[in-house]
């Protein structure tokens, strides 16, 4: 057993395992693309305060998941990020683009950590990828953000997804429903848990969300967020519902829908998998158009977004079999040596080769014949390139078609040109 092991919460990603990762990440970046959003990209590690009033001191990642450091030279204590959309805003807050451009369209791909209990699809470190459309929070605004999410997890042929929504109305709206709702608690109070009783004082909505069945049985009955809202924040609500019907997109309206975050408002969404179990969501989001004031604004910023966990995605995948279609793609060509006194040979060759964009392994390892070739095939390269003595003194090389076992006696110079050739589809 190696003498180091990766820190528990902490996995390994290795090649066999990263093309199924490079493969999600082409298909987020295609669609986003087709939106018009382009990538952002934030420190790791943030001040931590920008966290305690960006996500909300209340919630269970600034009470008991951040990864927290000694203070820095000024005195700052500073942290891990947990999530990406309070940095983005500091990002975007700090930049401060003007009024000349109104609307900014972003994602991302990024690495977080959380001091979870690491499990199947919850891991101290872990990706998500997300987006934030800032500027605008319109009900056509939040339909698109909602449409590019499920366009990416159709391109990737996922289904039986579920989407939930639920409007969470604005600030007055909310204080209004906690009042409502802990009326309603009270009498059950002795009956919650301990982190709803936690909950209960400090943000009741929260209760909503347990996955203690004895405490969803409880609320099953509580008021409904959606009957508190203003006639207004109803009207927008039901305009984001047609938008998504307009667009074929099936969806559920869920009274108990409240995500995690204190700075969502309005729509909330949520994309929930029943091959993830009882953690079964594997991403969400909503507007947010407080937080820049919390981050020190002047003026609100209206902005929707979303997350979705990357490995929640792939577990998801695996249990469909959708990576079952990916073809692994090796070399094009394995550069076979015949002989150990030509190695220098080959390695000019394969530089060659590589410096006209063709994909080239070699022996680095002085193996026999045989073993290059069991090397080809195992890294299923295209070709076998053979250099021996032969091949030297004559200029001319055997280019063997591992596929069809064709092969061709070709100069040094006519060989790159057959092997783009060969790899156009």
């Amino acid at each position: 057993m190696a003498q180091f092991q990766a820190v528990k919460g902490a996995k390994d990603i290795f090649p066999e395992e990263v093309v199924r990762w490079h493969y999600i990440e082409g298909v987020i970046r295609s669609v986003t693309s087709l939106y018009g959003f382009s990538e952002v990209r934030t420190p790791v590690f943030e001040y931590t305060e920008l966290f305690q009033r960006g996500i909300g001191s209340s919630t269970d990642i600034v009470g008991k998941e951040m990864f927290t450091f000694l203070p820095d030279p000024n005195g700052r204590s500073i942290t891990l990020r947990p999530e990406m959309t309070a940095g983005v805003m500091r990002a975007f807050l700090q930049k401060n683009p003007g009024a000349g451009v109104p609307v900014h369209k972003l994602y991302y791909i990024a690495d977080l950590f959380r001091k979870e209990r690491p499990q199947a699809g919850r891991q101290r470190q872990f990706t998500q990828f997300g987006a934030e459309l800032l500027g605008v929070s319109s009900p056509a605004a939040v339909a698109e953000v909602i449409s590019m999410m499920m366009q990416v997890f159709d391109t990737l042929g996922l289904h039986g997804l579920r989407l939930r929504v639920n409007s969470l109305g604005d600030h007055e709206d909310r204080m209004r429903y906690r009042e409502q709702l802990r009326s309603y608690l009270e009498p059950y109070h002795d009956l919650l848990d301990e982190a709803s009783r936690e909950r209960f004082e400090k943000n009741p909505l929260r209760i909503l969300d347990s996955k203690n069945p004895a405490v969803q049985e409880i609320v099953a009955g509580a008021p409904k967020l959606l009957d508190c809202i203003t006639i207004e924040g109803r009207a927008e609500f039901d305009r984001v519902l047609g938008y998504l019907s307009d667009r074929g997109i099936a969806y559920e309206v869920d009274h108990l829908l409240v995500r995690g975050l204190d700075y969502y408002g309005h729509t909330a969404f949520e994309v929930v998998s029943a091959e993830l179990g009882a953690q079964d969501a594997i991403g969400g989001g909503g507007r947010y158009d407080a937080l820049s004031k919390e981050l020190g604004s002047n003026s609100e910023i209206p902005a929707v977004g979303f997350a979705v966990g990357m490995e929640r995605l792939i577990i998801t995948m695996e249990k469909q079999g959708l990576f079952a279609t990916l073809c692994p793609h090796g070399p094009q060509v394995f550069v076979v040596l015949q002989d150990a006194s030509l190695e220098d040979e080959a390695l000019r060759i394969a530089d060659r080769l590589r410096r006209a964009g063709i994909t080239t392994e070699t022996d680095l390892a002085g193996r026999s014949m045989k073993a290059q070739m069991r090397e080809a095939n195992r890294l299923l390269a295209g070709f076998a390139l053979f250099v021996g003595q032969d091949e030297v003194a004559s200029g001319s090389y055997t280019l063997r078609n591992l596929r069809t076992s064709e092969q061709l006696s070709l100069s040094i110079d006519a060989i790159p040109g057959v092997l783009l050739e060969s790899s156009k589809p």
